[in-house]
């Protein structure tokens, strides 16, 4: 039996407020203008994204969380016995857990996230339930620089789990590029675990990103509450409105913040004007065929070697290992 585990503590990278004025005053410069989509996932946001999850139309989470209970020892044992769990955009964890009550003596399990005060609840919430296992938080943009953490009890090899279908908010070559970072992650013997979402008709995934009850419309918004709250900029979220829509030519869901009226929004001592009808990108959401999806994988380093769906075939997810040198 191994000894409790002490009480986790947050490895911290990086300055999120420098980087969010950054970011934001580049995205608003461009034309067309876009604020990248991490910066969703503050504390009222990473609350708001939960809600979503729970609303009828949002498809892809109740999903997952069934496909994950139904096959939950299969992926656990590709994932391997002793590995370190390493989960992106970990949130409240709830897909981890399952796939934690099934895992064979994991070395350790590091939570990555952005969001540092949901980091804390989880990482708190798991000490209680895994007193033995070792939880090792990472508050950290899991795109950017970081270092994971070494556990206490050596890992035979890190696995990464990158669920959620977060793997569309990438283009298809940033999506590659990143695949080949994750891939230097693991190392040789590491495996990935990721949801996919799947391509499908125009009305269900429409519906999943304007549900009726508008919180994916707060959701977005809080993009511009957490920029006057964080930047001391003067955005006036009732004067924008939530536009999401599926582009079938790119096989995406466009999410976007749309002015209704011409104005001037203050930014580190500048001026942004934006006029009626115009609109900041705020996020992309690629679906992926299974094919077209195994060929980007192997492009950038892994082979597909499980894959598990729903019987709707609404979503995926995939187990990968990294091709041999």
């Amino acid at each position: 039996m191994y000894p409790r585990a002490s009480v986790p503590e947050v490895l911290d990278f990086g300055s999120p407020k420098a980087s969010f004025r950054d970011d934001l005053l580049r995205g608003l410069q461009q034309r067309p203008k876009s604020i990248p989509s991490k910066y969703f996932y503050d504390e009222r946001g990473a609350e708001l994204f939960e809600r979503i999850c729970k609303t009828p139309e949002y498809y892809p989470t109740r999903t997952e969380l069934e496909i994950t209970r139904v096959h939950a020892e299969e992926m656990a044992e590709c994932l391997g016995d002793r590995c370190l769990l390493v989960e992106y955009g970990s949130g409240a964890s709830l897909k981890s857990r399952i796939l934690l009550d099934h895992l064979d003596e994991p070395a350790g399990y590091v939570p990555i996230d952005i969001s540092r005060e949901q980091l804390e609840r989880t990482a708190t919430v798991l000490h209680g339930l895994y007193p033995r296992l070792e939880v090792l938080p990472v508050c950290a943009d899991y795109t950017g620089d970081y270092a994971l953490p070494t556990p206490a009890r050596p890992a035979r090899h890190v696995s990464v789990y990158f669920p959620g279908s977060t793997i569309g908010n990438f283009t298809r070559p940033q999506a590659a590029s990143f695949l080949e970072h994750v891939a230097e992650i693991s190392g040789e013997g590491g495996g990935l675990l990721l949801g996919v979402d799947l391509q499908k008709d125009r009305e269900t995934l429409e519906s999943a990103y304007n549900d009726a009850a508008g919180v994916t419309e707060a959701f977005n918004k809080n993009l511009l509450v957490r920029a006057n709250r964080e930047l001391g900029t003067d955005f006036r979220p009732d004067d924008f409105r939530h536009v999401a829509f599926y582009d079938e030519d790119e096989g995406r869901i466009e999410m976007h913040l749309e002015s209704v009226r011409d104005q001037t929004v203050r930014i580190a001592e500048r001026q942004v004007s934006l006029s009626a009808g115009e609109r900041i990108h705020t996020e992309n959401s690629y679906k992926y065929r299974l094919g077209p999806f195994a060929d980007l994988a192997q492009g950038a380093g892994w082979s597909v070697v499980a894959c598990w769906t729903d019987p709707e075939r609404l979503f995926s997810v995939q187990y990968l290992e990294v091709n041999p040198a």
